[in-house]
């Protein structure tokens, strides 16, 4: 009989026992079910339950906080339900089953752009500078861009292009590529699909709707001829033959014999999906954005414009996300040939605008999170410039609240600027500066338009934000960051003050006082900025946190090594002598790279002292699976310890103040 056995009985009845259990596993801290039926988990006797710190849901799963001995209890409980645990990702994929259909496409779509995003947004950021020295019309008498009288920034521009063309033109490849990692299939079956999708012998994408049909090459079969159409920047061609790849090259595993399989499964995965991708998934890709190309102008023209501009302005956006909008152009070219100029581009414009703004309002939410401004500003940035791309998929989509409120704005400026007949002369830079295309006596009206398109999106992005973004990330007064070096004791901003510390000091004179010194050397942050609500809320107990700036964790005090996880080593359980039990987990949700990027220094039972190494991290792979590295230190369980202080900078400040302590 385990140690834990009765809780476990109880943990199980409360989750309404073990036929409503579809997967259980643990981290270093929680028990992480799939249930059934989430509704039938009575949580208010769950996190009633002495053993219990608290419960919450996340992507399908229901977390039960233990602490340190979550190993334990879970191996009771395995004990005592007979239900066989499973592994970290097998729940992932079971979890599923508790999202819907959107939350399923949400999750795969974030999953698929998260290790493109460092590409995208050095992209976008290229491409605005470039938009604003080859596009604005800035230079005698607004004849003539800066890259016309200047040779000099016509070869930047031309030299960026290269990198330009590399991130979004070449998009499908990267697009390919991670859908066959996610999946588990051949990586490099992927890279080639996506270069046939963008091939040199092909029609360029952009190069489409300015080309006659009798002019398009075509590969001709005798019986039946194909376009040779590219799909240059292009979303969901790209997703699409990617996993007709991957299910091709499953089912030709599955089905082969293990002897010829290294030949025949990639060879006919590979064919196949490029027959698809040219034969039927592109074209059909064309007739869809064909279609909403003839819905668009006759909307424009017609007597509904102002209805058909609020739809036009909040579906655009999506529009980015397929690749359809390079189809806008073609209508564009068209307003402009008949009507001498277009009232389409403007409000393309001011989506654009929408969704920086947007992002404008995550930055405002997040400016306390130093990992989320990495993407958010420049994203930002780029999205001001007319390249959309960075703020969409590193941000709006993430959280999906910003990308409709940057929809919502976009269909409120959008209304106005048709209803005032704001028209432009030529299709020019999609962001701010795109007011330099659109006609002096319609200056004034798109002026206004682009200030709905700025202040409603990050009005609407803030209110909903802060509801829906974690507490930890409220607009509050920042803490101020303090540098330190791992191992060093002196204490540093983040708690209470020094005369403070030192009031308690004396009144617990007495008490036996235990000094935690710099596990890492980075920059100190309050618990509660950490972007983890069981950490930030002190669920598990008290304790600071740091963004690392070198790649070893190390022991803050002498004491025992008593929990390592072994499968993911991420984290790590420490015991002193007086009974104290600290935890230190780097990274967020780290758990779930599976140990991958992570090394363990120490072995379970061994004796550490204060500055011993525990664990090597790779602080460039946990930013590539999507998760922050700020690392954690928590004390679990502070009985016996008698006072405790942080003590983790340089003082000599008039106003020095400590972390925290426990009386």
């Amino acid at each position: 009989m385990g140690k834990y056995s009765e809780d476990a009985k109880e943990l199980l009845q409360l989750v309404g026992g073990k036929e409503n259990i579809a997967a259980v596993s643990h981290c270093m801290t929680r028990m992480r079910f799939v249930l059934n039926e989430p509704q039938k988990a009575d949580i208010a006797k769950i996190e009633a339950m002495k053993v219990v710190k608290g419960s919450f849901t996340q992507t399908g799963q229901f977390q039960v906080i233990i602490g340190n001995t979550v190993a334990d209890f879970y191996n009771d409980f395995i004990a005592v339900s007979g239900i066989e645990g499973v592994s970290k990702d097998a729940v992932k994929k079971a979890a599923k089953q508790n999202q819907n259909v959107l939350q399923r496409m949400i999750t795969a779509l974030a999953e698929i752009f998260a290790p493109l995003i460092p590409a995208i947004i050095t992209g976008g950021l290229i491409l605005g500078f470039r938009n604003c020295i080859d596009s604005l019309y800035l230079f005698e008498n607004g004849t003539k861009t800066l890259c016309d009288i200047s040779q000099f920034w016509a070869g930047i521009d031309s030299f960026l292009w290269l990198i330009g063309e590399a991130v979004f033109h070449m998009l499908p490849v990267g697009i390919c590529w991670s859908v066959t990692k996610k999946m588990g299939t051949t990586q490099m079956l992927g890279i080639v699909l996506g270069l046939t999708l963008v091939s040199g012998q092909l029609l360029n994408a952009y190069a489409v709707a300015e080309t006659a049909a009798a002019d398009i090459p075509a590969w001709d079969f005798g019986y039946f001829k194909i376009n040779m159409i590219g799909y240059q920047a292009q979303v969901i061609p790209a997703i699409l033959a990617a996993f007709t790849l991957v299910y091709l090259e499953k089912f030709f595993r599955k089905i082969t014999p293990q002897v010829v399989s290294m030949i025949v499964v990639p060879f006919f995965s590979l064919l196949l999906a490029v027959i698809a991708a040219h034969f039927v998934l592109g074209p059909v890709g064309w007739k869809i954005g064909s279609a909403i190309s003839s819905v668009v102008y006759a909307g424009i023209t017609g007597p509904f414009k102002v209805l058909f501009a609020a739809i036009f302005g909040f579906v655009y956006a999506p529009l980015v996300i397929t690749g359809l909008h390079h189809m806008s152009n073609a209508i564009d070219l068209q307003l402009i040939a008949d009507y001498g100029g277009t009232m389409l581009w403007p409000m393309i414009a001011l989506s654009n605008i929408a969704q920086g703004s947007a992002v404008l309002g995550m930055i405002a939410l997040q400016r306390k999170n130093v990992d989320a401004q990495e993407v958010n500003v420049p994203a930002c940035v780029s999205c001001y410039l007319g390249v959309t791309e960075p703020a969409i998929f590193g941000v709006n989509l993430k959280h999906v609240f910003p990308f409709v409120c940057g929809m919502i704005g976009s269909a409120f400026a959008s209304v106005v600027c048709v209803a005032m007949g704001t028209t432009a002369n030529a299709i020019g830079v999609g962001g701010l500066p795109g007011i330099l295309s659109i006609r002096p006596s319609s200056m004034i009206s798109f002026a206004i338009c682009m200030a709905i398109a700025v202040v409603v999106p990050f009005v609407l992005t803030v209110i909903v934000g802060r509801k829906k973004v974690a507490f930890t990330e409220r607009n509050e007064e920042p803490v101020e960051l303090t540098e330190i070096a791992a191992g060093a004791d002196r204490s540093v901003s983040a708690g209470v003050t020094a005369d403070v510390a030192r009031n308690r000091s004396e009144k617990n004179a007495a008490a036996k006082e235990t000094q935690l010194k710099a596990f890492l050397t980075g920059k100190v942050i309050e618990l509660k900025e950490v972007n983890d609500g069981v950490f930030s809320e002190g669920v598990m107990g008290e304790g600071i946190a740091m963004i690392p700036e070198n790649d070893t964790l190390y022991s803050p005090v002498d004491a025992t090594v008593s929990v390592l996880m072994q499968d993911s080593k991420h984290a790590c359980g420490l015991t002193l002598d007086n009974g104290m039990e600290i935890l230190l987990h780097v990274g967020i949700d780290t758990v779930d790279m599976q140990g991958d990027g992570f090394q363990y220094l120490v072995t379970e039972g061994q004796k550490v002292s204060a500055g011993t190494p525990l664990i090597r991290f790779d602080q460039d792979k946990i930013r590539a699976a999507g998760h922050p590295d700020t690392t954690v230190c928590i004390i679990t369980e502070p009985s016996g310890a008698g006072n405790i202080q942080f003590f983790t900078g340089i003082t000599g400040e008039a106003n020095v103040t400590v972390v925290a302590a426990f009386e």
